[in-house]
């Protein structure tokens, strides 16, 4: 099979002109397919490479979210022997220099799915960049959960990508229509799609959304059956699946690093792993974009700024006790916004005590320069 053009990989003239001030002898644009600790795997229009960051990025990035991710367009500074069809096959291995390319930098993303690092309340992580459409996907089986739904509609918006709600194993459920109501009344306009991995036919309404030179990533929790849709969607065993517990219908990480994949007929996807937890980031106003009908009954309260609480007057409160909203929908929004604020005021106390340390840093700098100028005058 011929290589894939830039075009095949999402190419478009706003990444070329991010791109032509890098332009130079044996330096190329790709996009990263794999990541792997310290190393990663670039498609390019000559093949396939694996790549390191160079020093000069690994010194300049100031957060993890300035790394290369799966999906990221980068500038490649090209091996000594050009690109090397068979990185996939040495991808875990240990390459020397010699072999691989040098990520010079990374090309503005147009669209990047972050959530809150495990572990870490104040740093991002970008799951996947440069997608065109996100798809939520969720198991019709005992895991299945509208809030969790909510939850990952909430990053979809701040993502700039557009979501697709997937629920699959539709097959499981003698009324998938009836489940389909339920998640279309909370995704005020999402398209919500109800299929079956195990019935290649009903995937193609997600082939729909993802066509030549367009991007999509699979994300959800463990189980839900991302590999199984990817494998459905490339019309081949491609990536490992798992049977998931038959008691809480809850999975094992099958997939376990993100990886970029070339549909047959044009088309990216990126598969994720199973997120057991999805942390918010930086999320902004996209609470109220996922929460929209929150927010047109909010136009209704008596106060500009009515937290939907017990502030007097507060129209969506008196739409649960009128029974047109529900209380959980109230209360997952109530959840949201209380996560949104404080991970706010954690970027907040790290913004200022990484300018502290900075002020340290530039002090005890000048205080070496000025002794040794004083030095000097002696």
């Amino acid at each position: 099979m011929a290589e894939p053009t830039l075009a095949d990989l999402g190419w478009t003239p706003r990444l070329a002109e991010a791109f032509a001030p890098f332009r130079a002898p044996r330096v190329a644009p790709g996009r990263v397919s794999l990541e792997h600790t310290h190393i990663y795997r670039v498609l390019t229009e000559s093949g396939e490479t694996l790549a390191r960051v160079s020093g000069r990025l690994r010194h300049d990035a100031a957060h993890r979210a300035d790394f290369p991710a799966v999906g990221d367009w980068v500038v490649l500074e090209m091996p000594e022997t050009g690109g090397d069809p068979s990185a996939t096959a040495r991808a875990k291995g240990s390459a020397s220099d010699g072999e691989t390319g040098r990520i010079r930098a990374v090309l503005p993303r147009s669209s990047r799915f972050s959530r809150r690092a495990a572990g870490n309340p104040t740093e991002e992580q970008v799951v996947a960049a440069n997608i065109d459409v996100v798809f939520l996907v969720s198991g019709l089986d005992h895991d299945f959960n509208p809030r969790r739904i909510e939850r990952y509609l909430v990053t979809a918006w701040d993502s700039g990508a557009a979501p697709v709600i997937v629920l699959n194993k539709a097959d499981l459920v003698s009324d998938p229509a009836a489940f389909v109501a339920e998640v279309a009344a909370l995704a005020n306009g999402v398209p919500v799609l109800a299929v079956s991995a195990r019935q290649p036919e009903t995937v193609a309404a997600l082939r729909a959304h993802v066509g030549p030179g367009r991007s999509g990533a699979l994300l959800g929790s463990s189980g839900v059956g991302k590999s199984s849709l990817a494998n459905a969607l490339i019309g081949e065993e491609i990536l490992p699946t798992r049977e998931v517990r038959e008691s809480d219908s809850r999975g094992r990480h099958t997939t376990t690093g993100r990886q970029l994949l070339l549909l047959p007929g044009g088309g990216i996807l990126i598969d994720t792993p199973g997120m057991r937890e999805l942390q918010l980031w930086d999320t902004g106003e996209p609470v109220a974009g996922a929460f929209s009908d929150i927010d047109a009954l909010g136009d209704g309260c008596r106060f500009r700024d009515c937290a939907h609480g017990s502030e007097p007057g507060c129209a969506v409160v008196a739409a649960v006790a009128a029974g047109t909203l529900g209380a959980s929908r109230l209360e997952s929004f109530r959840k949201l916004q209380g996560e949104q604020a404080f991970q706010a005021t954690q970027q907040d106390e790290r913004a200022r005590l990484e300018q502290k340390r900075q002020g340290r840093i530039g002090a005890k700098a000048l205080r070496k320069v000025l002794k040794g100028k004083g030095g000097g005058r002696r």
